[in-house]
């Protein structure tokens, strides 16, 4: 099987994300991973949106199929129904869960990942390559002098039982930075390898992250803690394995906000100082400065991404059967209800060839799993794109096989509305991974991974072709879904938030503060025309009388359908403040927590954690963390990262 994409995108404006794949397979014949290997994909905001399914190409010819609404409703029970087939949950232990509060030295290890799967057999951290391995045993060896904690997060520590106090403990600061080992921890990095910027990059691998183990709570789940910045490993090839305060206290927040706007995330529960410094060249332009280095200890279920598999896959032969094994692995402790299933008929889906062929999930498992994460991924992304998250490096390493967002970089929120936004500067010349790109390099990634699959002979063509296909159409009801959810309307309407993302676009308004404000707008008929924008004035900022009369014009369509809906105001505008954030963490905010913690102040970080933990809420008291940026926030470094940390 080889899957070709050409390289460009296009974006003229974004009024709506029409994702159009152009896909071609052949007879399966060799695996195909090279700088060769392009995407192409086009956002048409004047075309209709319609339930999105992918090209498929089959026998050599390229189709565009759109589902059925059967076949839709039917693809949209795909994850319940596979979870309804699977062993009943155990609920038993829900009471006793909330008493349960350990110190460190009674958390429940164990070290399934290094105990299933073949390991490095040297324990060295000298960079090399590394053959035949998931991983390679290594210790923290970052130097450490007088480390601080300067963040923790409660929740997560209850995520694993983890008694709040232990933050307290005055040598919990060594134990996080790598300085004191934890009792029954077997740390180890792990390897994959990934694309980077369409690019086959060989192995990464964790050049700089090491993880600690895996955790197992009262409920059974399973739980790895990492340490990001404990020194190098065997993959940190020219780099020297540390991170600095500036990029983990980005990462720290993020992880946490992100998930208190419910979207799927690593988790962070802890970040240290380790009173050292580390010279980074920011902006790699022969300027290097030092700067205080830190240790941040991410929470995951799994840290497994698409490169995991990959690296394997693109070694040849002898190691196609490492595919196997860790997708085994991943489908028994992270997927369990796709090794149980029975043959149902709302798992099996025609493929619309002329041959009448049909996708039967329920007897590959592994079809069934690269189908599921194609959901996750749709859905993930789609969440990405209703909040406005640019995460700035959508490289295959980076891609969770869970559909979590992780790798915490330049990322970025959306301030003033544009599609080509890219936070990251090593993007700008071609934004690649620009706002706009994001789904259609969704679909790119999702494609690399099913090649990998391919290789390795888990899957056939038609089921690598179908998992592509559902996370087209995945990703557009997910994306639709939401943006009808952020207008509070009844319905999706495509032409309204067509013209509405236009507007957006033209008058660069604030994403979020406009979704937020939006709710204020009232079905009383009754206003005057020169009325319609006062519940908007605060967000529409110096637009000309031509302007006004564009968005005149829209209000009045966007309350006539609030009016059809039968809704009232009251219910609208708390349904719409309930998924429309009114605190985001602003590339500014951050770097104002960062600028104070450089100089030994870690009060704004614990601030800004207490305020994204409740970003629906109005919080009085604290509406300047809701205001737009600053003039100083569009300088480089603030507004615009590097990957240098």
């Amino acid at each position: 099987m080889i899957f070709h994409f050409s390289a460009k995108s296009q974006f003229p404006s974004l009024t709506s994300l029409c994702l159009r794949s152009f896909l071609r397979s052949t007879p399966k014949s060799r695996f195909y991973l090279s700088s060769a290997t392009n995407f192409r994909s086009f956002l048409r905001p004047s075309r209709p949106v319609p339930s999105l399914a992918c090209c498929v190409s089959t026998g050599g010819s390229v189709r565009m199929d759109s589902p059925s609404q059967d076949a839709a409703a039917s693809l949209e029970s795909v994850t319940n129904d596979f979870k309804n087939q699977s062993l009943e949950d155990d609920q038993s232990g829900d009471g006793d869960r909330k008493n349960v509060k350990l110190k460190l030295e009674d958390l429940n290890w164990d070290h399934s990942f290094v105990r299933e799967l073949p390991g490095d057999p040297r324990s060295d951290n000298i960079p090399r390559q590394v053959f035949h391995a998931c991983y390679s045993k290594v210790s923290p060896s970052a130097e450490v002098e007088n480390p601080q904690l300067v963040a923790w997060s409660d929740s997560v520590a209850k995520l694993f039982d983890l008694d709040p106090k232990e933050f307290e403990r005055t040598d919990f600061p060594l134990l996080f930075s790598g300085a004191s080992p934890l009792v029954g921890a077997v740390p180890y990095a792990q390897c994959y390898g990934g694309h980077q910027f369409g690019m086959w990059a060989g192995q990464l691998g964790d050049g700089r992250a090491i993880t600690l183990g895996e955790i197992l709570n009262s409920k059974s789940e399973r739980w790895e803690l990492q340490l990001k910045g404990a020194g190098k490993t065997p993959y940190s090839r020219f780099a020297d394995g540390l991170a600095v305060l500036r990029s983990s206290i980005r990462e720290f927040l993020c992880s946490e906000a992100m998930h208190f706007l419910g979207i799927p995330t690593t988790r962070a529960l802890c970040l240290v100082t380790t009173g050292k410094y580390v010279t980074r060249d920011m902006f790699y332009d022969g300027n290097p400065k030092d700067e205080p280095g830190a240790i941040v200890c991410r929470v995951a279920q799994s840290f497994l991404r698409f490169g995991s598999f990959q690296i394997h896959a693109s070694r040849g032969k002898e190691d196609l059967e490492i595919v196997r094994t860790l997708a085994d692995y991943a489908i028994r402790h992270h997927f369990p209800h796709l090794e149980n299933m029975s043959r149902s008929e709302s798992l099996s889906f025609s493929t619309g060839d002329e041959d009448h062929s049909v996708v039967d999930l329920t007897s590959n498992k592994y079809a069934a799993w690269a189908v599921e994460v194609a959901d996750h991924t749709a859905s993930l992304i789609a969440s990405w794109q209703g909040v406005g998250f640019t995460h700035g490096v959508l490289n295959t390493d980076n891609m969770s096989i869970l559909g979590l967002t992780i790798d915490y970089g330049p990322f970025g929120f959306l301030d003033a509305f544009d599609p080509s936004y890219t936070p990251n500067t090593t993007d700008i010349p071609g934004r690649r991974y620009c706002f706009a790109n994001q789904p259609d390099i969704g679909l790119w990634n999702i494609a690399q991974f099913a090649t990998t699959l391919s290789a390795a002979q888990l899957i056939n063509d038609k089921e690598a072709n179908y998992a592509m296909e559902r996370y087209g159409t995945k990703f557009m009801d997910e994306y639709q879904a939401i943006m009808t959810r952020k207008l509070g309307l009844a319905k999706y309407n495509k032409q309204l938030i067509s013209k509405l993302l236009n507007n957006m676009a033209v008058d660069k308004v604030d994403y979020t503060n406009f979704f937020r404000s939006l709710s204020n707008i009232k079905t009383d008929q009754n206003n005057s025309e020169e009325e319609l924008l006062v519940p908007l004035k605060a967000v529409l900022l110096d637009i000309g009388q031509e302007r006004k009369e564009s968005w005149k014009s829209w209000v009045q369509s966007y309350r006539q359908e609030l009016v059809a809906s039968g809704i009232s105001d009251e219910q609208r505008k708390a349904a719409m403040d309930s998924v429309n954030p009114k605190y985001i963490l602003r590339n500014y905010l951050c770097q104002s927590a960062i600028d104070a913690a450089e100089l030994g102040d870690f009060g704004e970080v614990r601030r800004l954690l207490k305020i994204m933990e409740r970003p629906f809420d109005e919080q009085p008291g604290m509406e300047k963390y809701a205001r737009l940026p600053p003039a100083w926030a569009y300088r480089p470094g603030v507004c615009m990262l590097s990957c240098s940390s």
